[in-house]
Order: C-alpha cells, then sequence, then structure tokens
C-alpha cells in the first residue's frame, strides 16, 4: 500500500507541477506560445482557456476529498493530451514530451484505481 501511494503521489505530482508551469505561460502569453499557436492555426483566445484548464485540473488532480473530481481530471487531462500529440503530429512539431506526460499520467491513474480497490 505504501508503494502505492508513493508512486501515485510522485506521478501526481510531476504531472500537476509540469500543468501548473504551463498554465502560468498559457495565461502569461508567453512568446513561444503565441507563435506555436499561430503556426499550428489556433485562435490566441484558446490560450486563455487551456491555461484555466490546466491550472484548474492542478487542484482536481491533488484534491483528496472527491473521487469523481479526479477521476474527471483524469478524463480531462487525457483529452487535453491526447489533443497536444494530436496536433503537434498534424504540424510535424515535435510531439514527445506530451506523450511522456500522457504515460506519467496513466501511471497515477493506475495507481490511483490500485489506491481506491484496496480501501475497499
Amino acid at each position: 500500500m505504501k508503494k502505492n501511494k508513493i508512486i501515485f503521489w510522485a506521478t501526481s505530482g510531476v504531472i500537476a507541477a509540469m500543468m501548473l508551469m504551463s498554465a502560468g505561460m498559457y495565461l502569461s502569453k508567453s512568446q513561444q506560445l503565441v507563435d506555436g499557436f499561430k503556426f499550428m492555426g489556433y485562435p490566441q483566445y484558446m490560450l486563455y482557456i487551456l491555461g484555466t484548464a490546466k491550472l484548474l485540473s492542478v487542484f482536481g488532480l491533488l484534491q483528496p476529498w472527491s473521487l469523481k473530481l479526479r477521476e474527471w481530471t483524469y478524463a480531462g487531462l487525457t483529452f487535453t493530451f491526447i489533443g497536444a500529440i494530436w496536433s503537434h503530429l498534424a504540424t510535424s512539431t515535435p510531439f514527445a514530451m506530451p506523450l511522456i506526460f500522457l504515460a506519467i499520467l496513466w501511471v497515477s491513474w493506475a495507481f490511483n484505481r490500485k489506491m481506491q480497490s484496496a480501501t475497499v
């Protein structure tokens, strides 16, 4: 049980830290992101929508009160990472990082499930 918790919190912490940094870059309209969004053909206002969603996902992932909220957060982050991978593939830009974070997210999800089944 202790190993499951350590793996869950380590992977969740990595995802939360990355999403927090990413949200800051999106909400501050980092020039690199603005240029990337222009190149991919996405409107600038998507920076605020995605930045806010990423910021909220940190809370949803780390909060201990609602398992349903955490499950919805996993779903939202999965869609976000798959969308990022697809966007990068469609524009022939590097897609490794969203793929790596998707794999880390799935490890977090799997160990969250293991912890929940151990308490039932």
